[in-house]
C-alpha cells in the first residue's frame, strides 16, 4: 500500500498558517504597526484604499533592515527576538514568533522598501504569494515602508468573506487606535483613500487620549495610579457620567500590549458599583507593568489574550486603584461595608477615610438645605393630595358640571388644577398629525372628559380610569412606541419633515462615527437630518420636526452610538436599527412634565399605533390594575 502521508508545499502552508494570523486587513495593519514599534519609529504613517482590501501601506522611519534582515523577515518563524527558550518569558517586544509578514506575503503582493541609518543605498523587494519577484537595490529613505496590495488575491474563498467596506474600515480603526494609545511618543497619521483621516502628535497619554476620542473626553478623565511589588497600573478611567451604552472604548495594555481579559473589566465594573447607569459601559485606558515572567503572552496568534500567574492579586490591586481614582476626584462608590480596612495600604485608607468624611458632610449639607425646587414641588402635591378630603361644597369652583359626585379620580384632577403656575416644556406629541391647524379641529366631548381623568404621576406615568380599572402608561415608552412606527414608515418612503436650523450647529465626531455617519447618511436624510461635513466637522442644518432645539448635537451623536449598540446586539435591518435608535433618543424623557393637551394627543397617537402594548424592543407600555386588585387594598380579613 502506498504512504498518504506528505510533507505540504510552502507556499500552501504558509497560506494555511495565515488563517491564523491575517483574518482581515485590519490584522495586517496591527501586526505591521507593531512591527514599526519596534523599530523604533518616531512617526508612523498608514495608508489604506478600499478599507485595505486594495492597499495597506504602513511607513516608518525607524532603524530599517539589511538586505539580508529583508529577506529574512519573509521567511516562517525568523526573528529577532528569541534566542532560547527563556527568551519567551522575558518578551517585552510586539513581534517574536516570526510569522506575520510570512503570512502576510503569502496571500498578498507585498512590496518592502527599507534603508538603514548611515547607508546610501537601500533595498527593494516584491513578493507575490510568497514567492520573491524582484531584488534589487535602490535609493530610498531611511526607515521601512511596506505596501500590501490587493489582500486575499490568490485565496478567492477567503476574500468572498470579507464583510462590507464600512465594517472592515471600523476594524482598521480600531486597531490604529489601539497601538496609537499604546505608544503616545510616537507620531502617527491615518490616510484613507487619499484622505487624512487623523494626525496624531506625540505627547503625554491625556493629550493623545484627548486627540483621538475629542476635546470632550478632557473634563471626564481620571487619573488612576496604583504600585506594589512587581506591579504598576497607571492610565485613565472616565466619569461615571461619561458612559456609553456600546462597547470599545475599553483598553487594557500589559507591558505596552494591548489586551482583552474579561476578568479584569469584571474589577473595574466592580469598582464603580452602582455609580453607572444600567447597561452601560465606562471608558478606560489602563496600562500594567508586570515583570514579563509572571506573564504569559505566547497563548494565541494574535497575542491579544494572555495569561497571569496570580490573576486574583492583579483584581484586587485593579479594583483598589480604580476605587480609589473615583475617590479622590469625589465621585466614590457607595461606602463598601465588606472591605477589611486593615488590608488597605495607608494611602487607601486615607482615600477610604477621607469618603466617609465626605459623605457624612454632604449628608448634613443636604439636612440643612431650607429650599429646593424638588422639595417645593414635593410639597405642593402633598397639598394638592391633600384637598381630596375637602368638601366641594366649601370652595367656591363649580364641581357638579364636570364630576360625578363619587369619582376620587376626577376630584385628584381638579385638586391638581389648583397648583401654582407650573412651567411646562415645549413637546412634539402636542404636534397634530395631519395638517390640519388644532383650532380647526372640532373638540369632541370624551376627548375632554378623558383630559380632565387622566393625570401624570411623578412626571413619568399616565394614570386614567377605564372600565376594568385604572390604567397606567409609561408616558416614554409610549413615545419611543410612536416614534419607532413613524420613523419606519419615513424610512420606507424615504421622506420625513424637516425643519431648518436658524443657526447651524457644529460637532466634531471621532471616526468611529464618521465610519457610522457615512453608512447610514441616506437613512438619516430621509428621517429629516440636513448636513454636510466642512474642514473635518459635520455642519447640521436641519433636523427631524419632531426634535426639541437645542438637543441636535447630543441626539445626532447619541443616535450614531445607538444604532451600534443596537447593531452590534440585536442584529437587525437597518431601517429597523435606526427606527429604534431614533426613537429612544428622540423620545420625551420621564421626569418632562406634560399639560393636558399634550396627554391627550400622547394617548391618541399611542392607541393608533399598531401594537401600542409594548416598545419596540418589548418594553411594557401600558397596565392595567383591575378593580378587585384595587379592592384587595382595602378590603379586611
Amino acid at each position: 500500500m502506498q504512504d498518504i502521508i506528505r510533507l505540504l508545499p510552502e507556499s500552501l502552508a504558509n497560506q494555511i498558517a495565515a488563517g491564523e494570523v491575517v483574518q482581515r486587513p485590519a490584522s495586517a495593519v496591527k501586526e505591521m504597526l507593531e512591527n514599526s514599534v519596534d523599530a523604533g519609529a518616531t512617526r508612523i504613517d498608514l495608508i489604506i484604499k478600499n478599507s485595505g482590501k486594495t492597499l495597506i501601506q504602513v511607513v516608518d522611519d525607524g532603524i530599517g533592515m539589511s538586505i539580508t534582515d529583508a529577506r529574512m523577515c519573509f521567511e516562517r518563524h525568523a526573528t529577532s527576538k528569541i534566542k532560547a527558550a527563556d527568551d519567551l518569558f522575558n518578551i517585552r517586544t510586539f513581534g517574536f514568533r516570526g510569522e506575520a509578514m510570512a503570512s502576510i506575503a503569502a496571500v498578498a503582493q507585498v512590496e518592502l522598501r527599507t534603508c538603514r541609518e548611515g547607508e546610501q543605498i537601500g533595498t527593494l523587494l516584491y513578493i507575490e504569494g510568497s514567492e520573491v519577484k524582484k531584488q534589487e537595490r535602490i535609493a530610498t529613505p531611511k526607515g521601512s515602508s511596506i505596501s500590501v496590495k490587493n489582500l486575499f488575491f490568490n485565496t478567492p474563498a477567503r476574500r468572498k468573506f470579507l464583510k462590507s467596506k464600512t465594517v472592515e474600515y471600523k476594524h482598521i480603526l480600531e486597531e490604529f487606535h489601539r497601538v496609537a494609545l499604546a505608544n503616545p511618543h510616537i507620531e502617527f497619521s491615518f490616510t484613507s483613500d487619499d484622505k487624512e483621516i487623523e494626525r496624531l502628535p506625540k505627547g503625554k497619554l491625556a493629550k493623545r487620549i484627548i486627540s483621538i476620542f475629542g476635546k470632550n473626553y478632557q473634563k471626564l478623565l481620571i487619573a488612576c495610579q496604583e504600585e506594589v511589588p512587581d506591579l504598576q497600573i497607571i492610565g485613565y478611567i472616565g466619569k461615571p457620567e461619561g458612559s456609553k451604552k456600546t462597547r470599545g472604548e475599553q483598553f487594557f495594555f500589559v507591558n505596552n500590549r494591548f489586551i482583552k481579559y474579561p476578568y479584569l473589566h469584571h474589577a473595574v465594573m466592580n469598582a464603580y458599583g452602582d455609580l453607572l447607569p444600567a447597561d452601560s459601559y465606562p471608558f478606560y485606558v489602563i496600562f500594567i507593568e508586570i515583570d514579563p515572567q509572571r506573564v504569559d503572552v505566547n497563548v494565541h496568534p494574535t497575542k491579544t489574550e494572555v495569561k497571569f500567574d496570580d490573576e486574583r492579586t492583579l483584581y484586587a490591586v485593579l479594583r483598589s486603584a480604580v476605587r480609589q481614582a473615583l475617590g479622590i476626584h469625589n465621585v466614590s462608590t457607595a461606602l463598601d461595608f465588606d472591605m477589611d480596612v486593615n488590608l488597605l495600604s495607608p494611602q487607601e485608607q486615607e482615600t477610604y477615610r477621607n469618603a466617609v468624611n465626605d459623605k457624612q458632610a454632604n449628608a448634613k449639607a443636604s439636612r440643612d438645605t431650607s429650599y429646593s425646587p424638588q422639595k417645593a414641588r414635593d410639597n405642593r402635591n402633598l397639598q394638592n393630595w391633600e384637598k381630596l378630603y375637602e368638601d366641594p361644597a366649601s370652595t367656591n369652583t363649580n364641581y357638579e358640571s364636570h364630576t360625578p359626585p363619587d369619582d376620587i379620580l376626577e376630584e385628584a384632577y381638579i385638586a391638581s388644577t389648583h397648583r401654582q403656575a407650573s412651567f411646562t416644556l415645549e413637546s412634539a406629541v402636542n404636534k397634530p398629525i395631519n395638517h390640519l391647524s388644532p383650532q380647526k379641529q372640532p373638540p369632541k366631548q370624551e376627548e375632554q372628559n378623558r383630559s380632565r381623568t387622566t393625570l401624570q404621576v411623578r412626571q413619568r406615568y399616565l394614570l386614567s380610569a377605564v372600565k376594568s380599572g385604572i390604567m397606567l402608561i409609561d408616558q416614554q415608552a409610549a413615545h419611543e412606541r410612536i416614534l419607532y412606527e413613524r420613523y419606519i414608515i419615513q424610512l420606507e418612503k424615504q421622506k420625513g419633515a424637516s425643519q431648518q436650523l436658524l443657526f447651524p450647529q457644529s460637532m466634531r465626531l471621532d471616526a468611529e462615527n464618521i465610519a457610522t455617519l457615512q453608512e447610514i447618511s441616506e437613512e438619516l436624510r430621509a428621517l429629516g437630518f440636513v448636513f454636510k461635513p466642512k474642514e473635518g466637522q459635520i455642519i447640521l442644518e436641519g433636523i427631524p420636526s419632531e426634535l426639541l432645539n437645542g438637543q441636535e448635537c447630543s441626539i445626532f451623536k447619541g443616535l450614531l452610538e445607538t444604532y451600534r449598540h443596537h447593531k452590534a446586539n440585536l442584529q437587525l435591518e437597518k431601517n429597523e436599527t435606526i427606527a429604534r435608535a431614533m426613537a429612544k433618543k428622540a423620545a420625551i424623557k420621564n421626569g418632562t412634565p406634560l399639560s393636558s393637551q399634550e396627554i391627550d394627543r400622547l394617548i391618541d397617537e399611542l392607541f393608533a399605533c399598531q401594537n401600542p402594548n409594548y416598545t419596540a424592543d418589548g418594553k411594557k407600555v401600558i397596565a392595567i390594575l383591575e378593580d378587585r386588585q384595587i379592592d384587595s387594598f382595602f378590603t379586611t380579613s
